[in-house]
């Protein structure tokens, strides 16, 4: 006799498999159960050739990949690139003579060792680089005879008194104090500007190379007198490639954290590691897959290992929790493989399609990094489709779990629904079915919904710390930033804005005097330190035409002083005019590059911009570290509620799809729209910015909360349309699911919180962030799912309830 299992949940026992139906099932089951030897060659097959290419996966960064390319200001940064060397990715070394000041012979010979060293290694822009002790670096004067000038460094410089007294006034005719110089005299600065790429191999810039060869031929000339201080995009990409060590130990303690709570769930060796085993498969794929593509590991995209893992093992425990129940019970274990695919095959699609959708709509984010985030986090996922709805089951049909394990498994679960401490936890969740403890849930929710709404509206976008944020405020690397903002008057948080003027026509008084007042302008914002512009060189230059007459520090009107005066700038200072004279970059130097400081400078740049160009002259904004930052601010600004408004589309349809109600939506929804509320607010309260490291957070709080709402939804409408009242089906969907949701909220919550220890700041924020989400959705979902159905879905199958006892009462009048 066959057994048709295809009714309901309730499967029935099937022990001997010549009773059950290979047959039966729909069409991809009966495909993946009946061709099971050639899936496990298959996938056998694809993880040799897949972990191949994961050993060849490389860790590295890009500068541009950084930046949000469509943007008007990054369109303008790159229109004029070539004309402004040193504005870009710029690296600054400062070597400071911790026992006295630079005038010393020994010090100069170890920053003329650091020069060289640094001249040397691939990727850096020698013709743009200056320091004391590159020719670039000059002095002029005005004298009797007219100008006289030279290389800072003396051509004949051999450490003698003379020689240092000579560097001295040339330092002073410079008036590099403040820029190259330290204010105390004590330090000075390398400005090294970097490539796009390798110029001898002519791949892009390996940063972890970079930073290595940094460490290795610079740091290495410290010493108890003289110490070296780096700062830029490169060290800061370097201190993170570093710390992706540590960011692998935590990954190790999440797998340890996870295993441990999956086999006290199970108390069966077997399944925790094929479930461990097959979610490390998944990355390994995932790894592969990454490098046959031309990706790379970079900082931000490290983590997506992690998250496959996580997901994929919660997905992996639900199916594990529905096949030992039924092995429990007695049926065979390929029987129960099939059952457990049949009852959570579509909750599961559906889940992590919204996985999926929820890293994908990252791709509105215009920046190349968050694109390469979004895509490789939704292959991830989707592996998982084939690895965990699939192979998962597959091999459990044929290992199968513990029996004892099982069975003791099911006897505890049994005997304790009136003494286990979870069966009481189940108990008081039941009572969000009843009238009064719904409607107290929901208006506590409601409450606190609104409360945190009010608090993320303070929610600021971009960086809220001084110096790199993505790192520890006691990093090397924020120590040698604070240390060169504290003695440099000139910072390296730099905004550029550019005057664009047809080729050779920079050189007429109107336009030289409006690069002026847009630098008046920005002086008089909060937080800019100062300008620079040709506008200020050309004054200097005019004065010395006219033997340093302070009446001529001013902007001529006469064209052929001022054409003589531009011609010494542009010879002097070729980054303040480029040679076709048609842009004239205005740096202004910040104090940080806090959110609020660059809005500040945007708004006001942009408004004299606007206010002040004309078809002959424009003002373009930006370039410099901060601009680009300020662009990036403002994409992430744009694409923030866009991203939620496409996300939460996307769940919406998935979950019609699966439910085929729009009142489970809703009940499926709000408590994810209470999760992203309290998200921001968190944010908020911690000092977290809405940034590139932080939106993928945001994201993957809705797409693995709703996991959450889809089983335990799916297993309670299933017993609702059967007839089962709301009370008993919620009841019957704790017991199949609840405690492999508690599992999975408390798994994974206890995997990331080992990040807020990590030396990695935004990994550390990161770890807060999801911990609260993981465990929030679940408390949301546990809380909110029965109290909502209360009011929307208690109805359901009333038809049926209804049928099943007209039956029952006339079978009862009969017997009388």
């Amino acid at each position: 006799m066959k057994v048709d299992t295809n009714a309901s949940i309730a499967r029935p026992v099937v022990r001997d498999l010549n009773d059950f139906d290979r047959t039966s099932g729909i069409w991809l089951e009966r495909i993946i159960f009946n061709n099971r030897p050639v899936l496990l060659l298959a996938c056998i097959l694809a993880t040799l050739f897949l972990g191949w290419h994961a050993l060849h996966l490389r860790v590295n960064a890009s500068f541009e990949k950084m930046l949000p390319s469509k943007h008007p200001y990054i369109q303008n940064y790159l229109e004029h690139q070539d004309a402004l060397h040193g504005l870009g990715n710029v690296v600054r070394i400062v070597v400071e003579n911790k026992r006295g000041n630079i005038f010393d012979k020994d010090y100069l010979t170890v920053l003329q060792k650091v020069n060289d060293a640094v001249y040397l290694i691939p990727g850096v822009d020698r013709s743009a680089m200056r320091g004391l002790w590159t020719s670039s670096l000059r002095w002029t004067e005005v004298t009797e005879e007219g100008y006289r000038g030279g290389p800072v460094m003396p051509d004949n410089f051999d450490g003698s008194p003379a020689s240092l007294g000579q560097l001295r006034v040339n330092i002073a005719r410079a008036g590099i104090v403040g820029s190259y110089v330290a204010d105390d005299m004590r330090s000075s600065m390398i400005v090294v500007p970097l490539l796009d790429s390798n110029p001898d191999t002519r791949k892009p810039l390996d940063y972890a190379t970079f930073s290595s060869e940094l460490k290795h031929k610079v740091l290495s000339l410290e010493s108890p007198t003289v110490s070296v201080h780096i700062v830029g995009f490169a060290e800061i990409v370097g201190d993170l490639i570093d710390g992706l060590s540590h960011v692998m130990a935590f990954f190790g303690i999440s797998v340890v954290i996870a295993g441990l709570f999956v086999f006290a769930f199970t108390r069966d060796l077997r399944s925790t590691l094929l479930l461990i085993g097959v979610s490390a498969l998944a990355v390994i794929w995932l790894l592969g897959l990454m490098e046959l593509l031309g990706y790379v590991l970079n900082p931000y995209s490290i983590l997506v290992p992690f998250l496959i893992f996580a997901i994929g093992l919660s997905h992996g425990a639900q199916k594990m929790n529905g096949i030992m129940q039924d092995i429990a019970q007695g049926t065979h274990r390929y029987v129960a493989a099939r059952y457990t695919f049949r009852r959570l095959f579509l909750a599961g699609v559906t889940a992590l399609l919204t996985n999926v959708v929820g890293f994908a709509v990252l791709m509105v984010i215009d920046i190349p990094v968050i694109h390469d985030l979004a895509l490789t986090t939704s292959i991830g996922v989707t592996v998982l489709i084939f690895t965990k709805l699939i192979l998962v089951p597959v091999l459990l049909s044929y290992v199968g779990v513990n029996e004892k394990a099982a069975a003791r498994k099911l006897e505890a679960e049994r005997a304790g629904e009136r003494h286990d401490w979870l069966a009481r936890v189940w108990a008081c969740l039941l009572h969000f079915t009843s009238g009064k403890w719904a409607q107290a849930a929901i208006a506590v929710s409601f409450a606190i919904g609104l409360s945190a709404f009010g608090i993320s509206q303070e929610l600021k976008t971009g960086d809220l710390d001084p110096g790199a944020p993505e790192l520890r405020s006691d990093s090397p690397y924020n120590r040698d930033d604070a240390y060169v903002k504290a003695h440099y008057r000139l910072s390296s948080d730099q905004f550029v804005v550019m005057l664009v003027t047809p080729p050779g026509q920079c050189n007429n008084y109107p336009t030289l005097v409006e690069l002026d007042r847009m630098g008046a302008n920005l002086r008089q914002v909060e937080g800019v330190k100062g300008t620079a512009s040709a506008a200020d060189m050309v004054r200097l230059a005019t004065a010395g035409q006219f033997e340093g007459n302070p009446k001529w520090f001013s902007i001529p009107r006469d064209a052929n002083v001022l054409n003589t005066a531009l011609a010494d700038v542009i010879a002097d200072h070729p980054e303040m005019v480029d040679q076709r004279c048609s842009v004239m970059p205005l740096i202004a130097y910040l104090g940080d590059h806090k959110a609020d400081t660059l809005a500040r400078v945007v708004a006001s740049a942009e408004s004299f911009g606007n206010a002040h160009s004309s078809p002959g002259r424009r003002f373009e904004l930006a370039a410099g570290s901060a601009g680009i930052e300020a662009a990036t601010n403002i994409v992430v600004k744009q694409a923030h509620h866009r991203m939620l408004a496409l996300l939460y589309a996307a769940v919406v349809v998935l979950c019609l799809i699966t439910f085929r109600s729009g009142r489970a939506v809703i009940v499926a929804l709000v408590p994810l729209l209470i999760t992203s509320v309290l998200c921001e607010a968190l944010m908020v309260v911690l000092g977290i910015g809405a940034k590139v490291a932080t939106l993928p957070v945001i994201a993957l709080g809705v797409g693995a909360g709703v996991d959450y709402a889809l089983y335990l939804l799916s297993v309670q409408l299933n017993f609702q349309r059967d007839g089962v009242p709301l009370r008993e089906a919620y009841m019957r969907s704790l017991q199949f699911t609840g405690r492999v949701v508690a599992l999975v909220g408390l798994t994974m919550s206890a995997g990331v919180i080992t990040w807020i220890w990590s030396p990695i700041k935004f990994q550390a924020d990161m770890g807060i962030l999801l911990t609260f989400m993981f465990l929030w959705n679940m408390i949301g979902a546990l809380v909110l799912i029965p109290s909502l159905s209360y009011f929307l879905l208690r109805r359901l199958g009333e038809r049926n309830r209804e049928a099943i006892q007209k039956p029952d009462s006339s079978s009862t009048v009969a017997e009388a």
